[in-house]
């Protein structure tokens, strides 16, 4: 790739009843092209599991890729942007182990920055997650 363009990477979690059952949506735009796309079931959990599950999916995604320099990264999780900001501790003791996760996969970028998003902005990632729990709620 040729351009200077940062990386975005969009990030959304949720589960039907909380905890319910739960997936996981991600994409990834450089240049407004889509690089790559995650939907993943991932059992009964919470919203907010759900949503550091979709994050580190997505970090994890872009360190395989060997992507390192600028990534933006948007949720519609202000818990979770305020938690990996430092702005709001972790009290929940589930939540600590994927908070530190995600510490840890922030030192494989150049430069990252956690943006909160309204959900309206965060439509694809948003369509993956219900895509995959509908497609679950069938297969049972």
């Amino acid at each position: 790739m040729v351009s200077n363009t940062k990386f975005e990477l969009y990030c959304d979690g949720g589960a039907r009843g909380n905890p319910g059952p739960a997936a996981i949506g991600v994409v990834c735009y450089r240049d407004k092209e889509t690089i790559f796309e995650i939907t993943e079931y991932i059992g009964e959990t919470t919203n907010n599991i759900a949503e550091y599950r979709a994050l580190i999916a997505g970090l994890e995604e872009l360190s395989r890729r060997q992507i390192t320099e600028e990534v933006a990264v948007y949720l519609d999780s202000e818990l979770v942007v305020r938690q990996v900001n430092g702005q709001y501790r972790v009290k929940d003791s589930k939540l600590q182990p994927l908070y530190g996760i995600v510490q840890d996969l922030k030192q494989n970028f150049q430069i990252i920055s956690f943006d909160h998003i309204p959900r309206i902005k965060n439509k694809i990632a948003d369509s993956l997650v219900n895509k995959s729990l509908d497609e679950h709620q069938y297969v049972k």
